[in-house]
């Protein structure tokens, strides 16, 4: 199981708290750095300086750091038209050098939606919406460089869109698809997802969506899904940094047992994750809520990974 960084700047954070934390976990050998997409702290509290844009930072993170993988867990696609969210994903590749992924999805927090004035159609057009970005994101990518291309969908219309920049992965960067939804989401994974992942779930839920989104690639004759999940993580030396860490996101011993993440001494939590492999995933996203805390970095990669 590889291990991933998972940040939600919207709780309170500037590029520079992201910037610091992307390269400390390049240096500890993580697998990657993702960051949410969203522009309003949710839930109560703080929100501190308020939103950063999730795509100018995953660019700037990539002419700061030179191994890591980069991504959106979830980029909406309310926020974006599919032809400008093609260029920037793009552009962002090559800045990188090939190291930037997608995670995509239909949005659900409407009260961003409202404070910023992003339309917020009801949830089937969003469903809607998100097929046909995939569509032109992949139909865009993958035009030869000197042809054009276009679509007529039902939201969505290119005419002789010249389709670039190219990115400098090919056929295109990892696309990602998540959610716990039993029937659209498997179907979108499965027709257009390098990676599926299931977010803050218990084992059990996390088997279910692994075996639908599985079904649903074998009806499209492909067996190549890397399969993943998030899960918040307090994880400490001793029960007392446990707690700490505990009370300093809020979270109690119950919320993460319930499936809301995994916790614990390391021992501890080397056995909660690894009830995931037995399920099939392949990659963790440990959400990081106190980014002012690189040591919890540290611990999880020298105490954990070492052992998945």
């Amino acid at each position: 199981m590889r291990l991933r960084v998972f940040t939600e700047p919207q709780q309170g954070a500037t590029y520079d708290d992201l910037l610091r934390v992307a390269r400390a976990a390049e240096d500890l050998g993580y697998d990657a750095f993702f960051r949410s997409d969203h522009l309003r702290r949710i839930g109560s509290g703080d929100p501190g300086p308020g939103p950063t844009e999730s795509w100018l930072t995953v660019a700037a993170l990539a002419r700061e750091t030179t191994r890591i993988r980069l991504g959106t867990m979830l980029t909406s696609a309310t926020f974006r038209l599919p032809g400008m969210l093609a260029v920037a994903v793009a552009q962002a590749d090559a800045m990188s050098g090939g190291r930037v992924e997608l995670g995509l999805g239909a949005g659900w927090y409407e009260r961003e939606h409202e404070a910023y004035g992003i339309p917020f159609p009801p949830v089937g057009e969003r469903f809607d919406r998100l097929a046909e970005q995939f569509e032109i994101l992949t139909g865009m990518w993958a035009t030869p460089a000197g042809s054009t291309y276009s679509f007529g969908g039902r939201h969505y219309t290119l005419a002789d869109c010249p389709a670039l920049p190219k990115p400098v992965q090919l056929p295109h960067p990892p696309l990602i698809v998540g959610g716990k939804g039993p029937r659209r989401t498997p179907a979108l994974a499965a027709r257009f997802a390098d990676e599926f992942n299931v977010p803050f779930s218990d084992v059990e839920i996390v088997r279910t969506q692994f075996e639908r989104v599985r079904a649903a690639c074998r009806e499209r004759g492909r067996d190549d899904i890397v399969l993943s999940v998030a899960q918040t993580v307090a994880v400490g030396r001793t029960d007392a940094e446990v707690q700490r860490r505990l009370e300093a996101i809020g979270h109690s011993p119950d919320e993460m047992a319930a499936g809301q993440g995994v916790y614990g001494v390391p021992d501890q939590v080397v056995e909660q994750l690894t009830r995931f492999i037995e399920v099939g995933a392949d990659r963790v996203y440990c959400q990081l809520i106190d980014l002012d805390d690189l040591d919890h970095l540290e611990v999880i990669a020298t105490e954990v990974g070492r052992h998945l």
